[in-house]
């Protein structure tokens, strides 16, 4: 870790307390019939389900808040990610489904619990910029980094999507960027580009973005026997950013080019993932939940 990082990284008192605690056990099974924060019939379900979206789809949204000084100060000096990822990563995966597919209150709960939390976290960052995780501008931000990564590493490497499905996706998403305080997240396609647009002066390189994609390259992040295709999963996260964005993180060196040979195989298990269900997964128990069948999510 270079000086500037661990300048930016501060102590992380947080890190040392919260990495004990376990990660919270959810029954996305009962009660039967209760409704998520997001109907069954919705994008969110299903691009939530599969696991090439979530994992790509996750680099490509931490890139984007990695690139904006006061995101990235926040996340380093007050998350465990640096000392123990897979932890922060399976904590990110669960709020991610939780907000998705379990029953509204768990949910809320949940989210409620996320926004006390993030109540604590400021700071400065190294030029003395202010920073408080609950800032508005931050939390919008934040909010869509998140929908454009999950939903574009999704039509990327899963299923094409329309931009009347992508509008679509941003207006569904208000259902839990409420709840998280981002109010201006963006409604609409247009609405992303506008806030992407107005952030491109506040993107910037960054030695922690470099350090992030290193951690999550070591770390065991997924399954064994998909631990091979883990370092062309990061740089297809990186393939989902707009251009711009590539050129002012300085992520267009040719190590982190993803090649047309990956991209296809990609493709074709994002497509193969589309028609499987995985069992005793968040999407199967909620549909079952909500009296369907255990492969609703998988019949297109």
């Amino acid at each position: 870790m270079n000086e500037r990082s661990l300048a930016e990284s501060g102590t992380r008192p947080d890190a040392r307390t919260s990495r004990k605690r376990p990660l919270p056990k959810v029954d996305f099974l009962r009660p039967a019939g209760a409704p998520a924060l997001y109907a069954p019939d919705s994008l969110a379900w299903q691009i939530y389900k599969n696991p090439v979206s979530l994992f790509i789809g996750g680099i490509t949204a931490v890139l984007l808040e990695l690139g904006e000084e006061r995101v990235r100060s926040g996340v380093w000096n007050h998350s465990i990610f640096p000392t123990d990822p897979i932890t922060r990563m399976r904590r990110t995966g669960l709020a991610t489904h939780v907000s998705v597919y379990a029953p509204a209150p768990v949910a809320e709960k949940l989210i409620g619990a996320v926004v006390r939390m993030h109540e604590r976290v400021e700071g400065h960052t190294p030029r003395g910029t202010p920073y408080r995780a609950n800032d508005p501008k931050l939390l919008d931000w934040v909010q869509c980094t998140a929908s454009y990564g999950f939903m574009e590493a999704y039509a990327l490497f899963c299923r094409p999507l329309s931009d009347e499905e992508r509008d679509q996706h941003y207006e569904e998403s208000q259902a839990s960027a409420r709840l998280f305080l981002a109010t201006g997240a963006p409604r609409s396609l247009r609405e992303q580009r506008e806030q992407f647009e107005a952030m491109r002066p506040h993107l910037e390189p960054h030695p922690i973005v470099f350090e992030f994609l290193d951690i999550v390259k070591r770390a065991p992040a997924l399954p064994l026997p998909l631990r091979p295709l883990q370092p062309m999963m990061i740089r297809a996260g990186i393939a989902v950013l707009p251009r711009w964005v590539i050129e002012r993180l300085e992520l267009n060196g040719k190590q982190w080019e993803l090649r047309d040979r990956e991209r296809r195989l990609l493709q074709r298990l994002g497509a193969w993932l589309e028609r499987v269900p995985i069992p005793y997964s968040p999407p199967v128990y909620s549909s079952r939940r909500m009296g369907l069948p255990a492969n609703y999510l998988y019949r297109r």
